[in-house]
């Protein structure tokens, strides 16, 4: 069914709709919305237009006090917890202290990552990005449950990319216990199951009212690209020799606020109640990729199979037991 669904809907907003005006109207007032990630690149536009609107907002991150440096100039109601989604222990902690205040949490954004780093590893030896990307935001996710129940219609929203279309998990070495690294590769594995994620967690917290999505904020110059060298993005043509960016990447590239649009979207557009499952781009559900598809463009099929996403969940929820 997952795949039937990947139709754009007309949302109205497109690629370079800026994140405020996805919200403009809207009174967040009394809503609890957690942004991982949320004091830099997308996730701080992420947190500015929803704590704009009025939503209490709460950042978990690796560096607080850098976190609230970072968001001293951000105006609402925000508050900055400590959490590093590389260490388990400290992910289940910020999980059973927030439930712990009895707050209800209306919107969980999964939208810190990693990306296209040198081969580490995290938790019980697992691959860094598999780890930090898909394994850290399930575990944070599963810990939060208690509080999303508690809201009626509550989202997840997680943040994938067109890097998806790289490739699929590799199930039968997630880790590269046996299989050559491959960093691109790995990124692709991670975002391929942020994207299961979602259609999983959709259709497992149907019964208790929660939807989930998946989105790719597009191509958007952060430190998300803080491993990579610009030689490196000079040969993916993100950037000149000389350091200057190609007008057609300048075209296709968005600024940090445009990025934060579709995230923000998903957590709040009332054309998705009764919606779930799907993978978003351009602040609209993606189409399913076909022949005529470019490479950075729509959802490939892997993303959307229902079957695949019962086989993720099963294979973490069983690392996270044992890590």
């Amino acid at each position: 069914m997952a795949a039937e669904n990947q139709k754009p809907i007309g949302s109205g907003f497109g690629a370079k709709t800026p994140a405020k005006d996805v919200v403009a109207g809207m009174d967040l007032s009394g809503k609890n919305i957690i942004v991982t990630g949320g004091y830099s690149g997308i996730g701080i536009e992420e947190v500015r237009a929803l704590a704009g609107a009025g939503a209490s907002v709460t950042v978990p991150a690796r560096r607080p006090d850098a976190a609230k440096d970072a968001l001293a100039e951000v105006e609402g109601d925000i508050e900055v917890a400590s959490m590093d989604l590389a260490d388990l222990a400290s992910v289940r902690r910020f999980a059973e202290d927030y439930v712990g205040t009895g707050r209800k949490l209306d919107v969980l954004i999964n939208n810190a990552g990693i990306m296209a780093c040198p081969l580490a590893r995290v938790g019980p030896g697992w691959e860094r990005q598999f780890g930090v990307n898909h394994l850290g935001h399930m575990a944070l996710a599963l810990g939060l449950l208690p509080a999303l129940q508690q809201t009626e219609g509550a989202r997840v929203v997680a943040l994938s990319s067109t890097a998806h279309i790289r490739g699929d998990v590799n199930w039968d070495d997630p880790h590269y216990e046996r299989t050559e690294y491959e960093k691109w590769n790995a990124y692709a594995q991670a975002k391929s199951a942020n994207a299961l994620f979602a259609l999983g967690a959709d259709r497992r917290w149907d019964e208790f009212g929660i939807t989930a999505f998946s989105v790719h904020p597009g191509g958007i110059f952060t430190p998300l690209q803080r491993h990579l060298t610009n030689e490196e993005m000079a040969a993916m043509g993100w950037m000149n020799p000389d350091g200057t960016i190609p007008p057609a990447i300048q075209a296709m590239f968005k600024t940090p606020e445009q990025g934060a649009s579709t995230a923000t979207w998903a957590a709040t557009a009332p054309q998705l109640e009764g919606r779930g499952g799907e993978y978003c781009e351009d602040c609209d559900i993606a189409q399913l990729a076909g022949p005529d598809s470019q490479r950075w463009e729509h959802a490939r099929e892997w993303i959307c199979d229902e079957g695949k996403a019962d086989r993720l969940w099963e294979m973490s929820e069983k690392m996270l037991a044992e890590a």
